[in-house]
C-alpha cells in the first residue's frame, strides 16, 4: 500500500502532506485551524498537533517548523518574520515547538494594555521578591525610584524590554524564578 498524499483546503488555509498515515491528518489539521481561537500560530501549532494525533508523518516524528511572516511585524519591525522556529531531530517535535513557541511570546511577545501591571500594593512585594532574589535589590526597604531602576535593569538583562512594560506575563516569570 501506498503512503497517502493530498490535502484540503478552506477559507484562508490548505492543509497537505506526502508519505501521511492517511487523509485524517489533513482532515483533523482543517478541522481543529477552523475551531481555533488565538493568533495564526497558536491554530497554526494546535493544527499540526491535531494532525499528528490523527495520525500524521507515517515515517513517525522527526521534525516541526512554524513561520508567520507580516510587514514588519519581527523584532524591532526590522524584519518580516514574527514567529520563525524550527525544532529538528526531536522525538516529540510538535511539542517542543508549542514549548519554544511559548518562550517566544514570552520574550517578544505584544503586551496588551490591559495586561499592563501597576507597581504599586500587592503587585510591588511581588516584583521586590524576585529582584531580591535574583540580586538585584539588595536594602530591606526600597525607594520608588531605587525599585524603577532595579526593574529596568532586571528588563533590559532579562531580554523583555520589547513588551516595554511590566505585564502580567512577566510578573509570572519573574514570580516564577527560584
Amino acid at each position: 500500500m501506498l503512503d497517502w498524499a493530498g490535502g484540503v483546503t478552506g477559507e484562508h488555509y490548505a492543509a497537505q502532506g506526502n508519505i501521511l498515515v492517511g487523509g485524517e491528518t489533513v482532515e483533523a489539521m482543517a478541522r481543529t485551524y477552523e475551531e481555533t481561537n488565538g493568533d495564526l500560530a497558536e491554530r497554526l501549532l494546535s493544527a499540526l498537533e491535531a494532525g499528528q494525533a490523527a495520525g500524521g508523518d507515517s515515517r513517525g516524528k522527526q521534525s516541526a517548523a512554524l513561520l508567520v511572516v507580516r510587514e514588519s511585524g519581527g523584532y524591532g519591525g526590522d524584519n518580516d518574520r514574527v514567529v520563525d522556529l524550527r525544532v529538528d531531530d526531536h522525538p516529540d517535535p510538535i511539542r517542543e515547538l508549542i514549548r519554544i513557541r511559548g518562550l517566544h511570546t514570552l520574550y517578544f511577545g505584544e503586551t496588551r494594555p490591559e495586561d499592563v501591571v501597576a507597581v504599586d500594593g500587592d503587585v510591588r512585594g511581588q516584583v521586590v521578591e524576585p529582584l531580591r532574589r535574583s540580586g538585584y535589590v539588595q536594602e530591606q526597604e526600597i525607594e520608588d525610584y531605587a525599585l524603577f531602576d532595579a526593574l529596568s535593569a532586571y528588563i533590559r538583562t532579562e531580554n523583555f524590554e520589547e513588551r516595554g512594560y511590566l505585564d502580567r506575563a512577566v510578573l509570572e516569570y519573574m514570580k516564577g524564578q527560584s
